[in-house]
């Protein structure tokens, strides 16, 4: 009867260490505050209707965000702390306080604090009407794309892109390219 009581109050208290563990790294991943949220009949960014949003955004030392992309225009402003935008297909930068960046184009990355203060940063998301701020990658996949440049399909560079589609050759990676251009402009 001894060694039931003990194995179930070491139960309880690993039961409550979990719990009070999972606490903790839920409260210390990000905190995002929506700011406001507007709407617009036509935006010169998108070439048509679109959604801004404003948005704070505080993660702790040493988070490491999911693989993820924003399906519209995203400007980000860095108040304090450190943030570092890891690109799905290789490479990144480092960005600090006082320093702004853009992420346009749906291109997979993921946001890393590797300092050791709070990063806090402000976003202003331009997305069309009804598409999320953020698509995360199923099952938190690493995808490299879409591509963006024409030297980025040169030399091979074709075969890296898994997002929003594959490639059979340089030429289709750099038509794509040329024609999601094409289509920035029109817009």
């Amino acid at each position: 009867m001894r060694i039931n009581f003990l194995r179930n109050r070491l139960a309880l208290v690993v039961g409550l260490g979990v719990v009070a563990f999972s606490g903790v790294i839920a409260y210390a991943a990000v905190t995002s505050t929506i700011l406001g949220v507007g709407t617009t009949p036509h935006s010169e960014v998108l070439g048509g209707p679109a959604t801004v949003t404003f948005r704070n955004l505080l993660t702790t030392p040493g988070d490491v965000g999911a693989w993820h992309y924003h399906p519209g225009k995203m400007v980000n402003v860095v108040k304090r702390g450190t943030v570092t935008v890891e690109d799905g297909c290789g490479g990144g930068a480092t960005y600090t306080a006082g320093q702004a960046f853009e992420k346009i184009g749906g291109r997979v990355h993921r946001a890393i604090n590797p300092g050791a203060e709070e990063c806090e940063e402000y976003n202003v998301f331009i997305n069309p009407p009804g598409t999320p701020l953020t698509v995360f990658t199923p099952n938190n996949t690493r995808l490299c794309g879409p591509a963006r440049r024409v030297d980025e399909c040169r030399n091979g560079g074709w075969t890296n892109f898994n997002h929003p589609t594959t490639f059979s050759n340089q030429g289709q990676c750099i038509s794509y390219v040329l024609r999601t251009r094409f289509d920035e402009i029109l817009h």
